[in-house]
């Protein structure tokens, strides 16, 4: 294929469904784990062509839905220090905490700015040496290397007023972790975006330790079905493996440059992640090298009394425990205007994917 049309093209969507149907008349079930994956299964309506035995799972691909609240919480905490500017993606700043949001904080005065890149961070920094510029760092493998080399950006400038408050995670414990809980998953979508700096090495523990196979994916809709396909076709065969669908973009060694970048600022920790706890080794934090960078060593703050929502099943969600249409506060109190839970928050999430295109 040549032109980006030629992935929407309805005959050989069909041939695929097609072929989907003949390997098996067993139930399926396979899990998402990117954000991007999640709003273009919902856009393009990918369930309702698949036969009924194939089900897809959303899984915890969507950075801002798996954040602690407790992270927010401290944002918020920081936001509230005199002289602090807290630089964010957009869509961080509406995501609740216990009892506030930064769109809140910043109505209220505190000097919050909604930034497309760290590299805007770095420049508010230069323009306010007075000020500690503290920017907000979310997201898997595809954001954590301009993170990283914003930080080593910084340190050659010696900037000593910025800082990165980290909640920079890696995708493959969770994967691990959603399959030892006992969730049936038969097979992953794996992350396009994340792969293209990760390359496909980093997910060959599922297929081995597992039995689980995994299929890199674009995202389009006949990429989605020809992941799916792949998919089911290791099922048929028994044969588990790392595939790439998405060859345009993901090679098997992945973007090397923004993998030493990663190893150069960072070091792995125990995170917590939304709906499953506290995982091994699934946290970026800032190293010992560049420390004098992370907020959270740097600067002190009290932050309050962590309260959950009441009657948010985001957690199950982000596990394909349960769907967005099961939770009591989904299309009423909880809207794409008035998100009470995070999965509501960002394009990427389950619940905001589910409300624009299953109206």
């Amino acid at each position: 294929m040549q032109y980006i049309d030629e992935y929407s093209d309805r005959k050989f969507a069909g041939l695929i469904i097609d072929r989907i149907s003949s390997l098996t008349s067993k139930e399926v079930s396979l899990m998402e784990v990117c954000g991007g994956h999640t709003w273009a299964i919902q856009k393009y309506g990918i369930p309702s062509l698949l036969p009924s035995n194939i089900r897809l799972l959303s899984g915890p691909g969507c950075p801002v839905c798996v954040t602690s609240k407790k992270y927010i919480d401290k944002a918020i905490a920081y936001s509230r220090l005199s002289n602090v500017i807290i630089t964010t993606y957009g869509d961080l700043i509406r995501v609740p905490g216990s009892s506030s949001t930064l769109n809140e904080e910043k109505s209220k005065g505190a000097d919050i700015r909604i930034i497309y890149s760290i590299l805007d961070a770095l420049q508010i920094a230069r323009k306010h040496p007075e000020k500690r510029i503290i920017f907000l760092g979310i997201g898997f493998e595809t954001t954590a290397p301009a993170s990283a080399a914003g930080i080593v950006n910084a340190s050659e400038e010696k900037l000593t007023n910025f800082f990165l408050f980290s909640s920079h995670k890696i995708m493959p414990p969770a994967m691990a972790a959603l399959i030892e809980e006992g969730i049936t998953i038969d097979g992953y979508i794996a992350p396009g975006h994340v792969s293209t700096i990760t390359g496909s090495h980093i997910y060959d523990d599922i297929p081995a330790k597992y039995g689980v196979g995994c299929v890199i994916s674009g995202f389009e809709p006949l990429d989605i079905l020809q992941s799916i396909y792949l998919l089911v076709k290791q099922i048929k065969e028994n044969n588990f493996r790392v595939e790439i669908q998405y060859r345009r973009a993901v090679k098997p060694e992945g973007n090397i440059k923004a993998q030493e970048i990663m190893k150069e600022v960072f070091t792995l920790r125990d995170d917590w992640w939304r709906g499953l706890g506290v995982l091994e080794n699934s946290g970026l934090m800032i190293n010992e090298k560049y420390c004098e960078f992370d907020a959270e060593k740097i600067l002190q703050v009290n932050v309050e009394d962590l309260i959950e929502e009441k009657g948010c099943i985001c957690g199950d969600i982000l596990k394909g425990l349960k769907t967005p249409s099961q939770c009591g506060l989904f299309k009423r109190q909880c809207t794409p205007a008035n998100p009470i839970g995070a999965c509501m928050v960002s394009n990427e999430g389950a619940c905001n994917a589910f409300y624009r295109f299953n109206r």
